[in-house]
């Protein structure tokens, strides 16, 4: 068996991920294709390491709101409590039904690594006396005074809780990106470049061997002889 058909089976048993055909232009391509896919993945990579940091960022902030909330609520319902041994159930749903205030909720798009996020902001009326003199206590007053202080800090909760799930979403939407590109993507084409750089090489050493087998036959033919 010659040199070259040695070469030639080489790669006859191996193909490429992609199972492209070997050529010169295919394999510009590919090497075109890979980069492009590589300075994808870097972006992708930035993008992922802000998502994280955004995402941690709020989840602290979460934390501290959900226990303001915790701590205005207690507040909020002592206060209630107090007003309801004082003056009776009924009596406060009787005065809450005098209550005329118009807090305004404005929920606007904050846009984030091609996202939008909703900032929610509370707008409370002012606190003014809303119960007559007879039939309420003081305790009823500062009840009300509390729950509405409650409300920006749930407004902020909210667009934490709300940006957070967006954030873990397109976090995992991120990752299974990254991760296509770099565990199946790339590696298939650095295989397939591999391959074909390969095959190249071996068609080149194959057609060097068979020119230099037809100088020689030429340099030993009859008529180099006369």
């Amino acid at each position: 068996m010659t040199q070259a058909g040695v070469s030639s089976g080489k790669w006859q048993g191996f193909m490429g991920k992609l199972n492209i055909a070997p050529t010169k232009s295919n394999l510009l391509v590919l090497k075109k294709q890979l980069t492009f896919a590589e300075e994808g993945y870097d972006l992708l990579e930035q993008k992922r390491q802000i998502l994280i940091f955004e995402l941690m960022s709020r989840l602290a902030r979460a934390r501290d709101a959900e226990q303001g909330v915790a701590k205005a609520l207690g507040l909020a319902f002592a206060a209630l409590q107090e007003a309801q041994l004082e003056i009776g159930s009924d009596n406060i749903d009787r005065a809450t039904l005098a209550v005329n205030m118009d807090h305004q909720v404005d929920v606007s798009d904050q846009h984030l690594m091609g996202m939008e996020i909703p900032h929610v902001t509370v707008q409370t009326e002012p606190v003014s006396i809303q119960f007559g003199i007879g039939g309420t206590s003081a305790s009823t007053d500062v009840a009300m005074t509390r729950f509405i202080e409650v409300l920006p800090i749930l407004a902020e909760l909210a667009e934490l809780e709300n940006a957070i799930m967006r954030l873990a979403q397109e976090l995992r939407k991120t990752q299974r990106r990254c991760n296509a590109l770099s565990k199946i993507f790339m590696p298939d084409y650095r295989e397939t470049i591999n391959y074909i750089t390969g095959a190249l090489e071996e068609r080149e050493r194959e057609s060097f061997v068979i020119l230099k087998m037809i100088r020689d036959r030429l340099g030993q033919s009859p008529s180099n002889n006369i």
